[in-house]
């Protein structure tokens, strides 16, 4: 019969099921995503295993009909990463790589569909001259780890001389070498802090969407009472209305979480997207879902109506009600301190912390937040007098229902409060996952590196004519030893050579004076007792040639008698260098193949696409050429994966949030349309009762946005000391997620006032 109710009760009935189902739908659409997550990590870490060209293997294959040789050349273009390969394969049976059908043949190549469209549009074009090939294929989704991922396979001729072991390999399949590596556990310890901070406000907005209407439906009941139905026979039927419209809700969130899937396809955030078939939920956790939200809501349904007394001739609900008890409402967060409290000072050297302690610690705390609300709004509002007229009505209905405002602004709080700690937690343990690069940004913003066997002949000249470009300096770097490569004897003595024109050397070394042809013995770098050892005049030295791991040459050079002394200043890099110094006209002809190169550049970063006209250079200039743009940071690419996932986790929840407040604010309305209408026809001012409403949200958002910053501060610290770092508030994050969740209310509040202004009017007092 309640089921009934819920779909049969005329325009009323329909309008109240709708809102409950939207709002638990949206809920149900973002807790289905989240249990597509691990299912979606999964399949991108296998596609990207599956198509791995890194051995690490110390014996490679020899030249067959079934190897290939390829080579690693990803680029950036703007802020997004490009996945570039040059193959050439060596036989008809040369493995092909997960998408590719074929082959490209030289000067041909194989791409994405989105670096297809970037490519053929005008945003474009300096990528275009980067990528000297044709277009003849596409690789299919197999081969791809998200729809907007940028990459591409070209043929080239001629790869196997420059093997190398790391960026030029030969191999004989696809695929990653099971390699095992030691998680983090502080990293784990974010990732469940992670999940539990964003699905904790879903399960809050499920539970006030399935209490939309509950006044209204209160009334009904009264009515079945008088026709002879007990009080529990009224409980059964309201929790049965609240199973309908659960249900309904269910079958909502699917169809919003299959257009969501079908969306994220076109999607990027941060850099990261995902194909429609990632997000397959798990069948187990999807089976969860399904039960626990209808149990949830029948839940909800008879513990609220504890507090009501529905009687043949009313709802005693304007009585004055017994104060919150607060005892129990402290017990929750003081359970959940205690479930933590043994992992405190653990950090990353005494194993894993504890999954379920931790999962059950923070659920407690932020359960704690939405059961310390009501109370919270219930003692202030009860306190607070006279004022304005608008200040009165909207102070007087919160002293009626206090409970339902704090409901509406529980998912924030909670949202609010684990945001802050996340923050927290991250600006914490954010240095022991940042590091100084060392780098000297005053003399060069940019390197361009160049693998061994590369000719940088007339670098200098080519990055000098590039646009936005001011200085470079061109160092090339080898290495001597005593002994030969090929000899078997261990601990070789060995020195670092490097090799530029005297301009470029002054940019490492300290020398009186210097021309072509004149070689230096450094001193005061880091490894100085070799460089006396080798640094000998007459001393026969070995150049380590290695073009490939199949085929060892040597270069034997003889140390000068004009050998000259040089001190060992700090390098663009902020390194000391030490071992050898060597002008062009030094080095002997056979040791072209020993060396590698880096081009240092001064940049103007005021000119737009500056370091895409360096990339676009440094590419003709070789393909194998590496460039990177100098930062004074670098930062844990798995702690910024984290924090990225984060963000775009908590980007849905917002919305989400939003979404549901706006559902929640609208239904409110509705419930008070004759109370709002009599008020107008009794004279009262337009903008007296927008004011009201305002105040109405403003002041439980307020108190609601305060038990965060308290709650999400001490969930903050205590997992600091869990980390074992240093307990330290990091107020900008604080006031950034307050102002956030702020934010959402007033822009909640905003869309509702047109509804508002259409409902304040003296015909809505009509009734049949």
């Amino acid at each position: 019969m309640g089921a009934r109710f819920a779909f049969t009760g005329g325009r009323e009935g329909w309008l109240r099921v709708v809102l409950t189902a939207v709002g638990v739908g949206l809920g149900v659409a973002l807790l289905l995503l989240t249990t597509a997550i691990p299912s979606a990590l999964s399949v991108r870490h296998d596609r990207s295993e599956a198509r791995e060209d890194y051995t690490y293997s110390q014996n490679p294959p020899q030249k067959a009909d079934d190897t290939l040789v390829i080579a690693d050349i990803d680029t950036t273009y703007g802020e997004k990463e490009v996945r570039g390969r040059l193959v050439e394969p060596e036989g008809p049976r040369a493995p092909l790589p997960p998408g590719v059908a074929a082959y490209p043949k030289p000067g041909e190549m194989v791409v994405s569909p989105a670096l297809r469209e970037l490519l053929d549009s005008g945003s474009g074009r300096l990528l275009r001259e980067r990528l000297p090939y044709r277009v003849t294929g596409t690789i299919a989704e197999s081969g791809l780890i998200g729809s907007r991922e940028l990459a591409y396979y070209a043929g080239v001729e001629n790869l196997a001389p420059r093997i190398n072991g790391w960026q030029v390999a030969r191999i004989k399949e696809f695929g990653s070498p099971q390699r095992t590596e030691r998680s983090d556990p502080v990293l784990l310890l974010l990732v469940m802090v992670v999940f539990v901070a964003l699905l904790m406000p879903v399960a809050v907005f499920i539970a006030a969407a399935v209490r939309f209407g509950g006044e209204q439906r209160d009334r009904r009941l009264a009515a079945l009472r008088l026709v002879g139905s007990d009080s529990l026979m009224t409980r059964r039927i309201a929790a049965g209305e609240a199973l309908g419209g659960s249900l309904l809700g269910l079958v909502l969130g699917t169809v919003f979480f299959l257009i969501g899937r079908q969306a994220a396809g076109s999607v990027e955030v941060v850099g990261i997207s995902v194909f429609p078939s990632y997000l397959n939920p798990s069948p187990w956790l999807a089976a969860l879902v399904a039960v626990a939200v209808p149990a949830a809501a029948v839940l909800v349904t008879l513990l609220a109506l504890r507090g009501v007394v529905i009687e043949p001739l009313g709802v005693v609900r304007t009585a004055k009600p017994a104060r919150r008890r607060l005892w129990w409402r402290l017990l929750l967060p003081v359970v959940g301190l205690a479930m933590l409290a043994p992992m405190f000072g653990q950090g990353r050297g005494n194993g894993d912390f504890n999954q379920y302690l931790v999962i059950g610690g923070v659920t407690l705390l932020l359960v704690g937040v939405t059961a310390l609300l009501p109370w919270v709004v219930e003692t202030v509002v009860a306190r607070l007098g006279g004022g304005q007229v608008a200040w009165q009505l909207a102070v007087r209905r919160l002293q009626l229902s206090s409970g339902t405002a704090a409901r509406l602004v529980s998912g924030i709080a909670v949202a609010v409060a684990g945001a802050i700690a996340l923050q927290m937690l991250f600006a914490g343990v954010q240095s022991d996952y940042t590091k100084d690069s060392g780098k000297n940004l005053f003399r060069a913003q940019m390197e361009v590196m160049a693998p061994r066997g590369s000719t940088l002949t007339g670098a200098v000249e080519k990055f000098s004519a590039t646009k936005g470009v001011r200085k470079a300096t061109v160092l090339s770097e080898g290495s001597v030893s005593d002994t030969s490569w090929k000899s078997e004897e261990e601990d070789p003595v060995s020195a670092t050579v490097t090799i530029g024109d005297c301009v470029s050397l002054r940019e490492v070394a300290r020398m009186s004076s210097c021309r072509d042809g004149d070689v230096f013995a450094l001193s005061g770098g880091q490894f100085d007792a070799d460089t006396e050892k080798l640094a000998r005049p007459g001393r026969k030295l070995y150049f380590d040639a290695s073009s490939g791991l199949d085929q060892i040459t040597e270069s034997p050079w003889t140390v000068p008698g004009t050998l000259k002394p040089a001190r060992s200043v700090e390098d663009p890099r902020g390194d000391r260098r030490s071992g050898l110094l060597m002008t062009p006209a030094a080095v002997p002809a056979g040791a072209a193949a020993a060396v590698g190169g880096s081009v240092y550049l001064s940049i103007d970063q005021s000119v737009p696409n500056v370091h895409e006209y360096v990339r676009n250079t440094a590419a003709a200039v070789d393909p194998m050429t590496n460039t990177y743009v100098w930062v004074a940071t670098e930062e844990s690419k798995k702690f910024a994966s984290i924090r990225t996932g984060l963000f775009v986790g908590a980007t849905c929840v917002l919305l989400l949030i939003g979404a549901s407040l706006l559902v929640s604010q609208l239904e409110q309305l509705r419930e008070r349309k004759k109370l709002l209408s009599a008020l107008v026809a009794f004279g009262t001012r337009r903008r007296t009762l927008s004011l009201s409403v305002l105040w109405q949200t403003a002041i439980p958002v307020m108190l609601g946005l305060l038990l965060a910053a308290a709650v999400g501060m001490t969930l903050g610290a205590v997992l600091l000391r869990m980390t074992n770092t240093t307990v330290s508030v990091h107020w900008p994050s604080v006031l950034a997620m307050t102002g956030m969740g702020a934010g959402v209310v007033v822009t909640v509040t905003l869309l509702s006032l047109p509804p508002l202004l259409r409902l304040m009017r003296p015909e809505g007092l009509r009734t049949e």
